[in-house]
């Protein structure tokens, strides 16, 4: 969004709104309604939402005051203290802060949109006047709230805990938002604020006090953003910017960095070396970063998706503890890294675990916000959904919340389709412990895929152990009294491998039961290397998996196209960019091309198509079979140790 002029909000204004602000925190009125009152609570603890809901002790309107309210819990947390603990004073203050920094922000907006001189000729109103009048105050409203959560979480986020998690289990949502006038927006948010204040669950320390204001204030923004369409007469609160003289706080129109679409989040520096095993997933990771970074910033797209070499959507999966964080670091890393080097903006954008929303149609609106930074052109981004099966699982299963058809609906219109761009600088990355819940759609739209297996062998797990006893051997060089293994140098089976054919010449029959039969069985009437291979075998596995579709056949082909361009860049283009990365598209493309056809010397194609199949059909197997599977051993589970107890009953 274009910005045409940047306001200053100066101090000395501020100070002649405090005494507005501190006389809301003494004391406000609100009457909640009924909707509020009778509020249908998805599940939350049933305690706080009555318990909200009853805050007004029989009679309709009831007074409230924030401060009082503080000074009952300093008595309540720290009796013994004289002065009001730290916390508890920083966040009145903040809070007190970003009212008044709400207010100024209405009138501010009162003058812009010309809201001020219809409130003086209010009486003078025809019909459409009034209407405009009532419109422009509720617009007026929602911009003096968001504006006060803007600050209060400017203020207090860097104090507040790294993991709000249990926070926000406890907090049950924001039972009305008012923008009927600011006087009305603002008590209703004050009083629910200090009704979960006074909710003894809700604050056990001082320090819970900073961590549920950011989460109340969060959740006030989330609020705001889903109605902010139903708003009208806001062009004068988006094409500008107000900017705090003296601080870094700036507002502006409804952005909010704290969603990080604007900047990146942090993580974990972590290196490939540092991950035992995993040797497809480190080779995977590995070409997904060299083909991001070969993406063109003035053609607007990469030179390797023209080749048929680009991954816009992949899976990473695996049992757990093999290192599905670990690596979403180092490919994290790994970019950045080279990004630094090349001046290239990048962004890791996570999805957020807070994305389904109780909300109806909440879920889709955070789902867009969160899949509409990765069409900027402008930028490399990396989009890890970790633990993917909570937001994109299965849409039949029973007990699926309409949040997650919402989520699923968003990704599969932004991944194919008319809303989908990609110009080969961004990729989603889908990491999970359990493809099988996975949605079937959500599944077919991944292009890329690579098991996280973990340590698999001798050296792997020498090596996992080297990584943790070194740390002691360099505090204490003789405290590890153990001999070393005769013929491996330490790491040496970490480096990342030569090409997906090292990791896959051991494959020539499939390892799933099912698949290794109508291969065998396929194999009987026609040879590997015949055309009618495949689609003999297509067909008799769609008789064992009916989802098997042509969208499957598509993912094959574009995996085989994938190991057609399975080659290293040259090491000499990282040393000296202008050799390859700041060269210009056709040139980068050209290279490229040269590059693969010395590389396809020394393949063979229907050895490729074979272990590509092979490698697909036993990855669809194995999803459908653990489901199946993991019932079973549930259910074996149970009979062992009913006939235990027995056993053990008759002695």
């Amino acid at each position: 969004m274009e910005h045409n002029s940047t306001f200053p909000i100066k101090q000395n204004e501020l100070n002649m709104l405090r005494d507005e602000a501190t006389s809301y925190l003494k004391s406000i009125q609100w009457e909640q309604s009924q909707r509020a009152k009778n509020r249908d609570n998805d599940g939350k603890d049933e305690s706080i939402l009555l318990y909200l809901s009853r805050a007004n002790n029989g009679s309709n309107v009831s007074v409230t005051s924030v401060s009082k309210t503080i000074l009952a819990l300093k008595k309540r947390l720290l009796p013994e203290s004289v002065a009001i603990p730290i916390h508890l004073n920083h966040t009145l203050y903040a809070v007190q802060e970003g009212i008044t920094l709400g207010i100024w922000i209405k009138d501010s907006y009162y003058d812009a949109s010309g809201l001020s001189s219809l409130s003086e000729n209010k009486s003078a109103l025809d019909s459409s006047g009034k209407r405009e009048y009532e419109s422009k105050m509720h617009t007026a409203t929602a911009f003096m709230l968001y504006a006060t959560a803007y600050k209060i979480l400017h203020d207090l986020k860097p104090h507040a805990s790294d993991d709000l998690s249990v926070m926000k289990q406890k907090f049950a949502g924001i039972p009305e938002v008012s923008f009927m006038t600011p006087l009305k927006g603002i008590s209703c948010q004050l009083f629910y604020y200090d009704k979960y204040l006074g909710h003894p669950e809700i604050i056990k320390s001082d320090k819970d006090v900073i961590d549920f204001t950011v989460v109340y204030f969060e959740a006030l923004i989330a609020e705001i953003q889903l109605r902010k369409s139903t708003l009208e007469y806001t062009e004068t609160i988006v094409d500008r910017t107000y900017k705090l003289e003296n601080s870094d706080f700036a507002v502006s129109g409804w952005e909010n960095v704290f969603q990080g679409t604007a900047k990146s989040v942090e993580f974990n520096k972590i290196q490939f070396e540092q991950i035992v095993g995993n040797r497809d997933a480190k080779h995977f990771a590995r070409r997904l970063t060299e083909r991001m970074l070969s993406y063109d910033f003035e053609a607007k797209k990469n030179p390797f998706q023209e080749l048929g070499g680009f991954m816009p959507v992949f899976m990473g999966y695996g049992i757990p503890g093999t290192g599905k964080s670990m690596l979403i670091a180092a490919i994290a890393t790994r970019l950045k890294e080279h990004c630094d080097n090349l001046d290239i903006p990048f962004l890791f954008h996570p999805m957020p675990d807070t994305l389904i929303s109780t909300f109806q149609g909440g879920s889709a609106e955070k789902m867009v916000e969160w899949m509409k930074p990765l069409q900027d052109p402008s930028k490399l981004i990396f989009a890890p959904i970790d633990d993917a099966e909570n937001n994109l699982q299965e849409r039949t299963t029973q007990g699926v919340s309409a949040g997650v058809k919402e989520v699923i609906g968003v990704f599969l219109r932004y991944t194919e389709g008319a809303y989908a761009v990609n110009y080969g600088n961004s990729s989603v990355g889908l990491f999970t412990n359990l493809p099988e819940m996975l949605d079937k759609a959500v599944i077919s739209r991944v292009q890329g895929r690579f098991k996280i297996d973990g340590a698999r062998t001798e050296h792997d797990f020498l090596d996992q152990d080297y990584i943790w006893w070194r740390k002691l051997q360099n505090t204490m060089p003789d405290f590890v009294n153990m001999d070393n293994p005769k013929n491996y140098n330490y790491l040496d089976d970490q480096g990342l491998a030569k090409s997906m054919g090292d990791i896959l010449n051991l494959v020539e029959k499939p390892s799933e039961e099912h698949v290794h039969e109508t291969f065998n069985k396929v194999e009987k009437t026609h040879k590997t290397d015949d055309h009618m291979f495949y689609a003999s075998l297509y067909k008799e596995i769609q008789k064992i998996f009916p989802f098997f579709s042509s969208r499957d056949v598509r993912n094959i082909q574009s995996a085989i196209s994938l190991r057609l361009t399975d080659f290293d860049l040259e090491k000499d283009w990282f040393d000296n960019p202008e050799k390859y990365f700041k060269k210009d598209y056709e040139t980068k493309l050209n290279m490229l091309q040269e590059l693969m056809k010395a590389n396809m010397k020394g393949l063979n194609f229907s050895d490729i198509r074979r272990q590509e199949v092979i490698r697909y059909l036993d990855n669809v197997a194995t999803i459908a079979d653990t489901d199946f599977k993991r019932k079973v051993d549930e259910r074996i589970n149970q009979l062992n140790i009913e006939s235990e107890a027995r056993e053990q009953f008759k002695k």
